[in-house]
């Protein structure tokens, strides 16, 4: 029992639960075989208990390419513009070395900290720099999911001072988008037009290309504005789900994003319009087979630029369509018409005043069989376009 030697090599010998254990220690010194034998016996013992030795804790950057990155592309494979957000998001954080060679259980809020100021001297946003928290964040919180580490390696909180989408645009601003989205449409129709009576196609039998959707920014812009979805919900919308007078959305952002909207007239007009034979209503020459955030860029511009407007973001139609929503429907419906999985998102867009608190009062007063005050609320002079008509 213990520690031999055979020929120039020491084995041990030892009975472990009634069973004999006989391994060579691959040394010729005694001290190291008897290390050997005793870290042999605690690994026995560990595994009584169901305890196993835990494998190296990877770095930040290991971790990303091994087992992030594979389940993004898995999770997100139909989601193009979600998986390209991550990829520049990751790409962010393992650009700084600190952090990509630094293992997760070590990572500490000077890491963290470091990589905030390095964003902040490159120029970058306050808003950029959060998304990438986010994503680090994520990424954290997966790591202890799937046993690379015990627990967080620290609390990520996210820079203040972010300026959020508040923008919504006002009735005149929306007429005068549109006339511009329009008149860009009539300008390619009429371009094509004269391309047809032109030299290469008159003489030379030259056919110029038919322009595949010459109106797909406007009719984009008045889903999005009497809707209120999220643009890449309205660029995946399938005729499948149209459904005469609502249009359902499957899946989205958030858990919530599945519901059903109510459509105003002019949204009806736009898809019966459009209808065609491809299944998706805003198809386009990409890889996804509809159309991307990039697809529109250039248009969009040019329409702020025709209809005089600060160039906002597309995400501002759908802020603004519920800005309109908040002041006529109570807060539980705005939030399940936006999809919103978090309250205090919808709480953003609820600006009660003096007049729409009367206003609420007399018609629960109303509802009551109560007496009626005899005050008459005072008429808004400027009520939007685009607020759904299907909600009573």
């Amino acid at each position: 029992m213990g520690v031999y030697k055979r020929g120039g090599t020491y084995w041990f010998r030892f009975v472990w639960n009634g069973e004999t254990i006989r391994e060579s220690a691959k040394t010729g010194n005694k001290r190291t075989a008897e290390q050997i034998e005793a870290a042999r016996k605690t690994q026995l013992a560990k595994g009584e208990v169901g305890i196993r030795d835990r494998a190296p804790v990877p770095t930040f950057a290991e971790f990303t390419k091994r087992d992030l990155v594979p389940h993004i592309e898995a999770r997100f494979a139909e989601k193009s513009s979600t998986r390209a957000y991550y990829q520049v998001q990751l790409g962010h954080l393992t650009a700084y070395s600190a952090l990509a060679g630094t293992r997760l259980s070590d990572i500490s809020s000077e890491v963290v900290a470091g990589f905030i100021e390095t964003q902040r001297q490159a120029g970058y946003e306050i808003s950029s720099v959060n998304r990438a928290l986010q994503v680090l964040r994520r990424a954290f919180h997966l790591a202890v999911d799937w046993g690379k580490v015990d627990k967080v390696p620290t609390k990520i909180a996210l820079v203040p001072g972010e300026r959020r989408r508040e923008r919504a645009l006002s009735g005149d601003e929306e007429s005068a988008y549109l006339k511009a989205a329009g008149e860009i449409g009539d300008s390619i129709m009429e371009a094509y037009g004269k391309a047809l009576e032109g030299i290469r196609a008159r003489q030379r039998g030259e056919q110029p290309q038919n322009p595949q959707d010459p109106y797909l920014l406007r009719d984009v812009a008045v889903v999005l504005l009497d809707c209120g979805l999220r643009p890449e919900e309205c660029h995946r919308l399938r005729w499948e789900h149209y459904r005469g007078d609502t249009i359902y959305i499957p899946h989205g952002k958030t858990v919530n994003a599945r519901r059903e909207i109510p459509l105003s007239a002019r949204v009806c007009e736009v898809l019966k319009s459009r209808r065609g034979e491809s299944p998706w209503v805003f198809p386009a020459l990409t890889a996804s087979g509809h159309m991307e955030q990039s697809t529109l860029k250039r248009q969009h511009d040019k329409a702020c630029k025709l209809a005089k407007v600060p160039i906002f973001v597309p995400y501002t139609f759908r802020h603004t369509c519920l800005t309109r929503w908040a002041r006529i429907l109570d807060p539980y419906t705005l939030a399940y018409l936006a999809g919103h999985s978090d309250f205090g998102t919808t709480r953003r867009y609820v600006h009660p005043n003096l007049n729409t608190a009367r206003e609420a009062l007399e018609r629960a007063r109303v509802a009551q069989g109560g007496h009626k005050s005899g005050h008459t609320p005072e008429r808004r002079s400027d009520a939007e376009p685009g607020i759904i008509r299907a909600i009573a």
